[in-house]
């Protein structure tokens, strides 16, 4: 059978650069060796983010009091839990499915290796394509620590799977994945223990933002331990870490260990052995146009050697790449992409951070606004968060933001819009915020650029 193209791997890179394909007339299949909507719909994003959701609602009827509401005999189940999770999967799984049935492209289900250019073999069967793209994703790294393979030491996958009752969870991992979990297994009722080999919590972050959820999660009863290194893991009674931090071996005891270190691009059986494709930082080599170093064979997401692993950015390069290979200028700018964790309260960041700019000795401007003071944050009983936008000195263009606060993850795109759109801070601060939301915390961090914050006591 021949194609146009071959798209193998369906999670959010690979079904969406299908459907972009087939928008544009080319004949187009798609094959997945799983499920569609790949790790994020499957076993990440959304999966977490739904337990995340329950975990905030027990939070929210544990503070009920503070609204005039009282509420007793608080229970958790955690099977309930996990059917809600799978439900909220399962329809999005249908959807995918019927978007890609909707868009006249073929679904196959089966393990695809790619024999050589415009040649692709899916389980026994041979077919033939003008364009191949890989998009494959990446699963979980697992580092090489003695007793690492022991019952009860877990990835996200694992942990995602089936209900548990833990009483005790010992992360070792501090960036986004381990945080979030952290969150989650805490309000549900775990003793929760984060080990991280850096100096703060989310070290690809802001500063302040690292130290001030740090505190967070310690006010919330979580063990926190930075410049820490797990050396070994054993069980006795319990499963047990030990680690090393300023110069002491410590041990910490849990029912379960969250292995949250990172991920690496999964591409292995992909290729032929005969086939010689560039390899780059354990990743396939990518240009420009996401064409690797064999014409003709396309690599995308976290397969890919460009970029940074996030859904959204898979699903940008997708179209991109689809684009590049009918030669049709691309539609998204891959230099701006905003990053969010599913915190309490969120964070997000976009472009440039102050930190950054000082390393880089840029000169900048920074407008910060203390949302404390922002009306909505008062109802929902939040205290504690801030909106953080930088400009570049002499153009006056918006070049990064950081956002700690709720809906962070759903206000960071105006700031992404800004950097996209080169705009300057006379061009933002024109922008009417409607009161009261959220979001007028946004317009009070532009007005600050200018030191003329409406509602920010003037600096003496």
């Amino acid at each position: 059978m021949k194609y146009d193209l071959i798209v193998v791997g369906a999670g959010p890179g690979g079904y969406v650069a299908a459907i972009k394909a087939a928008q544009l007339g080319m004949k187009v299949a798609l094959v997945e060796n799983d499920r569609v909507g790949g790790t994020c719909l499957n076993k990440g994003c959304i999966p977490t983010k739904t337990l995340l959701h329950s975990a905030e609602t027990v939070r929210e009827i544990k503070n009920a009091s503070e609204n005039g509401i009282k509420v007793s005999n608080l229970q958790i189940n955690m099977e309930e839990l996990y059917a809600k999770k799978n439900k909220v999967v399962d329809n999005l799984v249908q959807g995918i499915e019927g978007l890609v049935k909707a868009n006249k492209i073929e679904l196959i289900f089966g393990k695809a290796q790619v024999i050589k250019a415009g040649v692709i073999k899916i389980d026994e069967t041979t077919y033939e394509t003008k364009k191949i793209m890989i998009a494959t994703g990446s699963t979980p790294t697992i580092p090489p620590i003695p007793g690492i393979d022991l019952p009860g030491v877990l990835t996200s996958n694992e942990l995602l799977t089936e209900p548990n009752d833990y009483k005790k969870m010992t992360i070792i991992g501090g960036g986004v994945i381990g945080v979030e979990f952290a969150m989650i297994f805490n309000e549900l009722g775990c003793e929760v223990t984060i080990i991280e080999t850096a100096a703060t919590l989310l070290p690809n972050f802001d500063n302040e933002i690292s130290k001030k959820l740090a505190l967070v999660l310690k006010k919330q009863g979580i063990k926190v331990v930075t410049k820490a290194v797990v050396t070994t893991i054993f069980r006795d009674q319990y499963l047990t870490c030990t680690y090393t931090t300023k110069g002491k071996e410590n041990t910490v005891e849990a029912d379960a260990i969250l292995i949250a270190t990172g991920r690496k691009s999964n591409f292995e059986g992909v290729f032929a052995p005969e086939l010689n494709v560039k390899i780059e930082n354990q990743s396939i080599w990518v240009d420009d146009y996401f064409e690797t170093s064999i014409k003709g064979i396309y690599a995308i997401g976290d397969v890919a050697s460009r970029g940074i692993q996030l859904a959204h950015l898979a699903s940008a390069q997708g179209v991109n790449a689809v684009l590049a290979m009918n030669q049709l200028p691309v539609e998204y700018d891959l230099n701006v992409v905003p990053s969010c964790v599913y915190t309490t309260p969120e964070i997000a960041s976009v472009g440039i951070t102050e930190t950054r700019a000082k390393d880089q000795n840029s000169s900048v401007i920074v407008g910060k606004y203390n949302m404390a003071g922002n009306g909505k944050t008062m109802i929902a009983g939040a205290s504690l968060g801030f909106i953080k936008v930088i400009a570049d000195a002499q153009s006056k263009k918006i070049i990064g933001a950081q956002l700690m606060c709720d809906r962070a993850t759903d206000m960071i795109s105006e700031f992404t819009t800004a950097i996209v759109n080169g705009l300057t801070i006379n061009e933002v601060t024109a922008i009417i915020h409607p009161h009261p939301t959220y979001n007028e915390g946004i317009g009070e961090a532009y007005e600050n650029l200018q030191g003329l914050g409406i509602h920010t006591i003037p600096k003496k």
